[in-house]
């Protein structure tokens, strides 16, 4: 699974990262982003939720 956000609609509320730190993280201007380009099975129901969750749907994976 691959994910990103779209930094047009992201608006900094954090909660991508709140749910999975591992793959999400706040970057210097106040935005989420993506820590690492395959993200491992483990962390795929996180990363679901993470999408679902998002007040922006500004999360897409594949």
């Amino acid at each position: 699974m691959k994910a990103w956000v779209d930094p047009d609609r992201c608006r900094g509320h954090g909660i991508c990262t709140t749910i999975c730190s591992e793959v999400f993280a706040i970057n210097e201007d106040g935005y989420s982003e993506v820590l690492m380009p395959e993200i491992p099975a483990e962390l795929h129901d996180a990363v679901r939720d993470a999408v679902k969750q998002c007040p922006e749907q500004a999360i897409e994976t594949s």
